[in-house]
């Protein structure tokens, strides 16, 4: 074994760190950059020693080609995504989409489309995002199935099925309510199941956000969820999944990022909207016009002219 057997042993050589940050950047967006080079080779130097290989260079090949490649490939991005989150994480967006977002598109199908609001839950995690919206929804009268639908996607297999067994543990409720919690959970051996009223609402999928033949599967979505991922990737991956999000979107749909998150530099195909409990993002609808500084300034200027009786009265 290289290192004498010791994890601690094991050193990339930048043609092998630049191997895995490439193969990870090509196949789901991951970015790591010179500053995180030693929480890469930390983590893959892991699963080189539990298989038993002899080099980094040897997993390479394994995660690349090997028999075991595609679920190998899932246990390495398991080992270096942080899956860190609770149940009503951001409430206020989630208060936004429930209270304001829901029954904006519900008025808009009385006249149009039918069928219940779709959601897309991207980045899932153990399931804590997309059981919250549930959980909010039933609490404001809205009926699963009928006027929303569900669904959540993630990249790691080991988290869709904690997701999908639904059973957590007390670091997932530091947000929320007793009521809540007793009300949509049940508890056994210290932990806490979701009920199965929340958890039918649900569809989870495995889904790579940068696999764009999968995601061209997807039916339209109304809302779309990505808070606190795309800071996984590179500015170009960034761009390329929010183009996917806004092709995803049916005209007038919304994307929620995570509140540290902005599509500054990323995209001009948005428009922000201030809600009464926060700002989204939507895809504007056929004929809107987008607004921005640059467009105020013109409209200011336009509307000037008119005042003054046009141009020829300047």
């Amino acid at each position: 074994m290289v290192g004498g057997g010791d994890i601690e042993g094991l050193r990339m050589t930048d043609a092998q760190f630049r191997m895995f940050a490439e193969l990870l950047r090509q196949r789901c967006g991951l970015h790591f950059s010179s500053d995180s080079r030693f929480l890469l080779e930390k983590r893959v130097a892991r699963r080189v020693r539990e298989l038993d290989l002899q080099s980094f260079s040897a997993y390479h090949y394994e995660v690349r080609s090997g028999s075991s490649g595609d679920s190998e490939f899932a246990r390495l991005v398991d080992e270096l995504t942080t899956n860190e989150t609770y149940f009503f994480r951001e409430r206020s967006q989630l208060r936004a989409l429930v209270g304001e977002i829901i029954p904006e598109a519900l008025l808009r199908r009385r006249t149009g489309a039918h069928g219940p609001v779709s959601i897309w839950s991207a980045g899932c995690s153990s399931g804590e995002e997309p059981y919250s919206i549930v959980m909010l929804a039933l609490e404001a009268e809205l009926r699963p199935g009928v006027d929303f639908r569900v669904y959540a996607a993630d990249i790691s297999r080991t988290m869709l099925r904690r997701a999908r067994r639904g059973v957590y543990r007390a670091t997932s409720f530091r947000e929320t309510e007793d009521i809540l919690r007793h009300r949509y959970f049940v508890e056994k051996d210290g932990a806490w199941r979701i009920t199965d009223d929340v958890k039918k609402h649900v569809d989870f999928i495995h889904l790579n956000l940068v696999n764009r033949s999968k995601i061209a599967l997807l039916a339209s979505m109304d809302v779309i969820l990505c808070r606190n991922v795309i800071i996984y990737f590179d500015a170009a991956t960034k761009k390329e999944v929010i183009g996917t999000f806004y092709e995803k979107l049916r005209p007038g749909g919304h994307l929620l990022l995570g509140h540290a998150e902005s599509l500054i530099n990323l995209s001009s195909a948005f428009e922000l909207r201030h809600l009464r409990e926060d700002l989204v993002y939507r895809r504007p609808l056929p004929g809107m016009e987008l607004r921005g500084s640059w467009n105020d300034a013109t409209a200011h200027a336009i509307e000037d002219v008119e005042r003054r009786g046009g141009i020829g009265g300047l």
